[in-house]
């Protein structure tokens, strides 16, 4: 974090200080969580669904905290005030101190890129993270904070020498967006892809197209739009920015504007997809990704996108993306056990574009190799949440397409995934190679009993089902499993 005293805190936010408070008192970081305290740092008591920040005060004293953010006076054991600025509301304040640190590392040289799309947001960080890093110090955030907390959390961790700082933007309505970029005043914007997720709480597609079109409307002149050229609705969006245009695609269509290309592909055995990648000073790399699923040469693409328009070498670029693995756990993350069983663990999240690109992936996976052998497929799938009035068809839809695809057996999980189940029965006539359980405990014995040696199991569902703590239990079950670490060389 870049220090401050308690007298700027409380004139950056509008609060006032309690009457413990030393104005002179630095600050060395911030956190909502007390138990992630440090000495000297700032503890924000952020309201919560479930909880109160204002409730965990003393114990965030109790371990080194140096002042509060908080919404109203509170007193220790003893009676008197804690040492803190009282703000209306303390998750603003919060944004409004970040604001102020990322202006301050703009006055001194440092690029924001800001990240958004239905899909690949986090994928796309980390790959876009290892390529700035050879162009200075670059903060990216941890796992997937990209909303109205976790992007000020990634900022409190600059330091005066951040040079880049990639952030993640996530919305769960119109107007979220736009908060986030009147934070962070990105330089460049990366758009992914508009999708479904979230559909429910957005009201419809059209919605959430308008929502993830903010980040490159609140583009400068001086700034880049980073766009999908091959998602309509995002390829669109290049009428809603002042910005330079960088595009990519595969084998995209010749454009008005800067365009990175992916022709050739391919997925290997391993079901990472390999590819020719055009920058438009028309060099041409070959690259390998180490990232499992033909869907993730968009993120490669993006990532590529983001860092030639930053100025990065179109060979350093190249050298950085080739063979690069995920950096982030539960995106297709594999393990090969040693009695000859593949898990692949992709149940951080799940909408029904990445779920239909995920059971692509297990489906080419599945396929014969050179000796002709095939490898039994496992999809063990749990409920894509917040879709709203189209839960029901999206489930259904996607037992279909397990069908459709031969994977050779389907688990499903949960009351709110059950469609799946009762489609994949319907279309397929399935017999025993469709189960449905409630539980991912039942699941669990349902696998211990079934999978066997040589079979590929596929986890994938909503963060909140679970079932990325399933999977790493069953690609635990036999001793020494070994997850598979991608080179990122």
């Amino acid at each position: 974090m870049i220090e401050l005293n308690t007298a700027q805190i409380a004139e950056i936010t509008g609060g006032r200080l309690s009457a413990t408070a030393d104005p002179a008192a630095r600050i060395m970081g911030v956190d909502t969580d007390s138990r992630q305290m440090q000495p000297g740092w700032l503890f924000v008591a952020k309201p919560g669904e479930v909880s109160d920040g204002h409730h965990f005060i003393d114990q965030a004293f109790a371990a080194g905290a140096r002042l509060a953010l908080t919404e109203r006076v509170t007193l220790d054991a003893s009676g008197n005030e804690h040492p803190a600025v009282i703000v209306e509301d303390a998750v603003d304040a919060m944004g409004l101190i970040a604001a102020h640190q990322v202006a301050y590392l703009k006055a001194r040289g440092a690029r924001v890129v800001g990240i958004t799309g239905s899909a690949g947001k986090t994928t796309t960080k980390d790959l876009l993270a290892a390529v700035l890093s050879t162009d200075g110090e670059t903060l990216s955030p941890v796992g997937s904070y990209n909303g109205e907390v976790g992007v000020p959390l990634t900022v409190f961790r600059a330091e005066e020498t951040t040079r880049n700082l990639v952030i993640e933007m996530g919305a769960t309505g119109i107007g979220h967006i736009t908060y986030l970029t009147d934070m962070v005043v990105p330089d460049v914007g990366v758009v992914l892809c508009v999708g479904t997720a979230h559909a429910g709480e957005f009201g419809g597609v059209d919605n959430i197209e308008q929502a993830k079109g903010e980040l490159v409307e609140a583009l400068s002149a001086d700034g880049t739009a980073v766009v999908n050229l091959d998602d309509a609705r995002v390829a669109r969006m290049r009428q809603r920015t002042q910005a330079r245009i960088v595009g990519f695609g595969i084998d995209p269509a010749p454009q008005e504007h800067e365009v990175l290309g992916a022709s050739d592909v391919s997925v290997g055995a391993n079901g990472c997809p390999e590819f020719d990648l055009t920058f438009p000073d028309g060099s041409r790399h070959h690259v390998q990704s180490g990232l499992m699923g033909r869907h993730h040469v968009y993120n490669v693409l993006a990532a590529a996108a983001a860092g030639y328009a930053l100025g990065v070498a179109p060979a350093t670029i190249v050298e950085q993306l080739d063979g690069r693995g995920p950096a982030s756990r539960w995106r297709m993350e594999r393990t090969e056990r040693p009695d000859g069983v593949t898990v692949i663990n992709d149940a951080y999240n799940a909408n029904p574009e990445s779920m239909r690109a995920a059971l692509q992936t297990l489906a080419e996976l599945g396929l014969p190799d050179g000796d002709g052998a095939a490898r039994r497929t496992w999809a063990v799938l749990g409920p894509m949440l917040e879709l709203g009035d189209e839960s029901l068809l999206e489930h259904d839809l996607l037992g279909r397409q397990a069908v459709r695809l031969n994977i050779k057996k389907l688990v499903v999980i949960g009351a709110e995934a059950k469609p799946a189940y009762n489609s994949a029965v319907l279309e397929g006539s399935w017999g025993d190679e469709a189960y449905y359980v409630e539980t991912c405990d039942e699941a669990a014995a349902l696998l211990q009993r079934e999978i066997a040696s040589g079979d590929i199991v596929l986890f994938k569902s909503s963060n909140s089902a679970g079932l990325r703590h399933l999977g790493d239990q069953v690609a635990q079950a036999h001793p020494n499993a070994a997850l598979v670490e991608e080179s990122s060389e």
